[in-house]
């Protein structure tokens, strides 16, 4: 009787593929004890995780380009010693797990390879292809409500741009209320949650996607203009990213943010956020509002998004700002 296929056999078979090199089919069955067609059902598992795993009759197999595995362990070793990480190979949303975990073990972070039901706001699909992004949210626990809670995603927003231009990724963007952009394409989102515990503690998860190598197939789904880190770094002659130190850099500063959130809200970061406003002195629209159209003016004390209208000037607390069309 055959064995049931396990996520370490996949996961295997990903690190022997990991250098983007051709390797032989007939190497890979044997090492792992395989015949070439049961090698043949793996790949097509990998291919089902989103990985462009290509073949070529009498080279072998390969990915699309090169992939480095997020290490656990190092992650663990390089972020403050209170912070508890796990990497996970594959989980429906990194959100959703956290939500449910239990709060003893805040602050927590987890990082997983591939989603199979990642979500951004508002119930959208949030695209997960295997090793190619970034996908990690992290959990607080809150003794009280913090103040401005609402501009929180703002603050990450800022966290994300600090530590994507310590990997030499130019001219990042904020769009309000999560969106992480350059060049009017997208790079990146974030993902509140909160929730009341017992008494009036306060939970938080905080989840963020960050686009780093995915391929053009991996994105082909996603009915937007999207980039990537590795792309925009190729495009100054730069080297790709370490998907590791980037998401070292992303959650020092969401433990260094959510740390004082209580204390000290939104206003360190509200000088460097209104800098990269991407929406500032643009027209704007809010989707379902026809009336609500205008030129963005920044965002209030409170990280509501100002739009200019013709009666005057409108705050918007919830919902998507988009570019107006010309």
């Amino acid at each position: 009787m055959a064995r049931p296929l396990a996520e370490q056999d996949l996961l295997l078979l990903v690190d022997a593929l990991a250098t983007g090199e051709w390797q032989s089919g007939e190497t890979l069955a044997a090492a792992a004890g395989l015949t070439r067609a049961g090698l043949a059902k793996r790949v097509g598992h990998l291919r089902d995780w989103g990985l462009n795993v290509e073949s070529k009759f009498g080279q072998g197999y390969r990915l699309a380009r090169p992939l480095e595995r997020l290490d656990g362990a190092l992650l663990q070793t390089s972020v403050p010693q209170d912070l508890r990480v796990t990497v996970a190979p594959l989980v429906d949303s990194t959100n959703r797990v956290l939500m449910e975990a239990d709060p003893e073990s805040d602050p927590q972070a987890l990082l997983a390879e591939h989603q199979t039901a990642g979500r951004g706001r508002r119930g959208r699909d949030w695209h997960s292809p295997f090793g190619a992004n970034l996908y990690l949210s992290i959990a607080w626990t809150y003794a009280m409500w913090p103040p401005h809670l609402p501009a929180l995603s703002l603050s990450v927003g800022v966290v994300c741009a600090r530590a994507l231009d310590a990997a030499g990724v130019d001219g990042v963007q904020l769009k309000w209320p999560n969106d992480l952009w350059v060049g009017n394409r997208k790079l990146g989102g974030i993902l509140i949650e909160q929730r009341g515990e017992s008494g009036d503690l306060c939970r938080v998860v905080v989840g963020v996607g960050i686009n780093v190598a995915m391929h053009a197939r991996q994105g082909s789904a996603i009915d937007q203009p999207w980039t990537t880190v590795d792309e925009v770094l190729a495009s100054c002659g730069r080297k790709p990213a370490s998907r590791n130190r980037l998401a070292v850099d992303v959650l020092h500063g969401l433990h260094e943010c959510l740390a004082r959130y209580v204390v000290k809200g939104f206003e360190p970061y509200r000088a460097e956020w209104c800098a990269l406003d991407a929406l500032r002195g643009r027209q704007v629209y809010v989707p379902g509002q026809d009336r609500l159209r205008g030129i963005g003016r920044g965002i209030d004390d409170d990280g509501a998004f100002l739009i200019e209208t013709d009666a005057g000037l409108r705050s918007v607390l919830s919902g998507d700002v988009s570019l107006r069309p010309a």
